[in-house]
């Protein structure tokens, strides 16, 4: 049995540490990020991992960071075996790394050394890539740099978001952690170097990033707005309103039309002209007013010679 810290902070983290939770491992405490602020009344709002560490009864601790000496005296003072890190959110200094007896482990979504750093599953599916999956990784004090000690690959499909991928994703962490958490406590798994040469960088997203523009092509806006759903959400303006698109598809069609303009509509979707082919909108949302698809939308307005972005 080991006595495992468990560090992360969102849904993503959940499924592995339930796991554990249910597994013949001791969960000696939870570290996870300090309460923040959340909705339109701005309560500070428990992480995910949270709520479940307490459900449990496990020890909850929510340090800045850890460059206090009393904070890493303390996440000393559990004598764990080993921690296991998956969407933390905070830097762990190399004394952390060294704490525990089998050192840190990372669940990470990507391919490693492909999309190291904070939204791998976005940039993956910018990028137009396949496949991606979970690299279980032993952490040293690089960012998503070190040995890596197991993989597990999945398919990116042409329609599948960012939303629906973090949910396969999350599972298949979970799955490969306790698949392989004999063979770390035992010493026998083996360790693979990374290919720096073959490294890339996801970079944090930003809001300002998922403004539509019209100019690109219909293929590389189709993957911006699966990449940014949930977060921060594929976003244009009509008429000088705000308006959000949370899903669309790709048409046959062409068009000579300038880029924006809505060329044609039906139930399905609204069919926008960009600077290479033609995109369909399939459900958005206009500002102050819930999101809905096309059929819905057109219930209640014309589209018609209307124009995104200007």
């Amino acid at each position: 049995m080991l006595k495992i810290i468990y560090a992360g902070t969102p849904e993503f983290a959940l499924p592995a540490l339930e796991s554990l939770i249910a597994s013949s491992h001791q969960v000696v405490a939870v570290y996870t990020q300090p309460d923040r602020p959340a909705g339109r009344g701005r309560k500070l709002q428990f992480s995910a991992v949270k709520e479940c560490a307490l459900n449990h009864g496990i020890a909850v601790m929510q340090p800045q960071n850890f460059k206090s000496n009393n904070d890493i005296a303390a996440l000393q003072a559990f004598e764990a075996d080993l921690m296991v890190v998956a969407a933390y959110g905070i830097l762990l200094p190399t004394v952390i790394l060294q704490a525990p007896r089998l050192g840190c482990v990372n669940i990470h979504g990507s391919l490693l050394p492909r999309w190291r750093g904070a939204a791998p599953i976005q940039r993956a599916i910018l990028a137009g890539d396949r496949e991606t999956g979970i690299t279980l990784m032993q952490m040293d004090a690089g960012l998503d740099t070190g040995e890596m000690l197991a993989k597990s690959h999945v398919h990116i499909d042409p329609s599948t978001t960012a939303a629906e991928l973090h949910d396969v994703l999350k599972f298949s962490g979970a799955l490969l952690l306790m698949d392989n958490l004999a063979a770390i406590e035992n010493s026998s798994i083996k360790r693979q170097l990374q290919n720096n040469e073959l490294a890339c960088y996801a970079a944090k997203l930003s809001k300002q990033e998922a403004l539509v523009d019209w100019n690109k092509a219909a293929g590389l806006i189709h993957r911006e707005i699966r990449a940014f759903n949930p977060w921060p959400v594929s976003h244009t303006t009509l008429q000088g309103v705000n308006v959000k698109i949370w899903s669309a598809s790709l048409s046959d069609l062409n068009s000579t039309e300038p880029a924006g303009q809505v060329i044609s509509h039906d139930k399905q979707s609204i069919q926008v002209s960009c600077g290479e082919g033609v995109l369909c909108l399939n459900e958005i949302q206009f500002a102050g007013k819930k999101r809905g698809t096309a059929e819905q939308l057109l219930n209640s307005r014309s589209l018609s010679n209307e124009c995104f972005g200007h």
